[in-house]
C-alpha cells in the first residue's frame, strides 16, 4: 500500500503546483497565443496542407465573400442556404449581446441597437473550419465526406445518402441538406479553384484583405504569418476538432 503524503510534503506540493500554473498563466499574458500550436499534429507529408486565416478587424461586413460563394458553387439563393455568411456582433453597455445574419449578410447590415447603447460592435465571418479531426468526417456512414491530401474536407454527392448525420455533427453549423440534390453541402474552400492555382472565390472578393489562406507546412507562408504575429484564436476550441480556420481579435462572445 501506497504511504500516504505528510502534511509537509502536500504543502510543498501545493506550492509548486501553484508556482507552476502561475507561470503558465503570467507566459500566456505576456506573449500573443500562438494557434499554430492547435494545427501542429497535422499529419506528414509534402505538399500544401491548407488552413485560413480571419482578420476581424478589417471584416466591413460587405458580405461579397457570402455572394461571391453562391455565385461560384451554385448554391441555392434562398436565404437560408450558405456555405459561407457573415454575422454581426453587437455589444451593449449593459452586456446584452445581439447576434444577427440578414440573409448572411450578402444584402448588407443595418444596425437596429441606439449608437448610445453599443459598447462594440463587429463582424464574424463564418465558414466550415475544415478540421483536422473533423467530427462530421467521423460520423458519416458511408464515407461520403473525406478529407483530400491538402487538408480540405469534401463531400462526394454520388454517396452522400442524405442522412443528415454530418449536419447533427458539424459543431459551427456550416452544413445543410441541398434542397435540389438531397445531399450534404458545405463550403469545399472551391477546391476546383485551389486545383488550377486560383483563390476560393470569397477570399478573391474580400475587398479589404480580411481573409487569407495558406500553407501551414510552409512555415514562410502568409498564413502562418498572420497566425504568429496576431493573437489568434479558434472557434470552440474545447471540442478538441482541429480547426483550422484562426481569427485574429477574437471575441469571447462569439460562438
Amino acid at each position: 500500500m501506497r504511504k500516504p503524503m505528510d502534511k509537509s510534503s502536500r504543502r510543498t506540493f501545493l506550492k509548486s503546483g501553484l508556482v507552476l500554473a502561475g507561470g503558465v498563466v503570467a507566459s500566456g499574458l505576456l506573449k500573443p497565443f500562438n494557434a499554430v500550436v492547435l494545427a501542429g499534429d497535422k499529419p506528414k507529408g509534402e505538399g500544401p496542407w491548407y488552413g485560413i486565416g480571419i482578420d476581424i478587424e478589417k471584416c466591413i461586413g460587405c458580405g461579397r465573400c457570402a455572394k461571391s460563394c453562391k455565385l461560384e458553387n451554385n448554391v441555392p439563393m434562398e436565404p437560408f442556404y450558405f456555405r459561407s455568411w457573415v454575422e454581426q456582433y453587437t455589444i451593449k453597455k449593459d452586456g446584452e449581446v445581439t447576434i444577427v445574419s440578414p440573409n448572411g449578410g450578402i444584402d448588407g447590415f443595418k444596425q437596429t441597437v441606439p449608437d448610445n447603447e453599443i459598447f462594440k460592435s463587429f463582424f464574424v465571418p463564418k465558414m466550415c473550419n475544415h478540421c483536422y479531426k473533423s467530427p462530421c468526417v467521423q460520423v458519416c456512414p458511408v464515407g461520403a465526406t473525406f478529407v483530400s491530401p491538402e487538408g480540405v474536407v469534401l463531400v462526394d454527392p454520388n454517396y452522400c445518402i442524405g442522412c443528415r448525420y454530418c449536419v447533427q455533427a458539424c459543431p459551427y453549423g456550416c452544413r445543410f441538406l441541398n434542397p435540389e440534390k438531397n445531399v450534404a453541402d458545405k463550403c469545399t474552400f472551391c477546391y476546383h479553384r485551389l486545383q488550377k492555382g486560383m483563390s476560393p472565390a470569397c477570399f478573391a472578393n474580400c475587398p479589404t484583405k480580411a481573409r487569407i489562406y495558406g500553407n501551414l507546412r510552409d512555415k514562410s507562408s502568409e498564413l502562418v504569418s498572420f497566425i504568429k504575429n496576431h493573437t489568434c484564436m479558434v472557434l470552440k476550441p474545447n471540442l478538441n476538432t482541429g480547426s483550422k480556420l484562426f481569427y485574429n481579435a477574437l471575441s469571447m462572445e462569439v460562438r
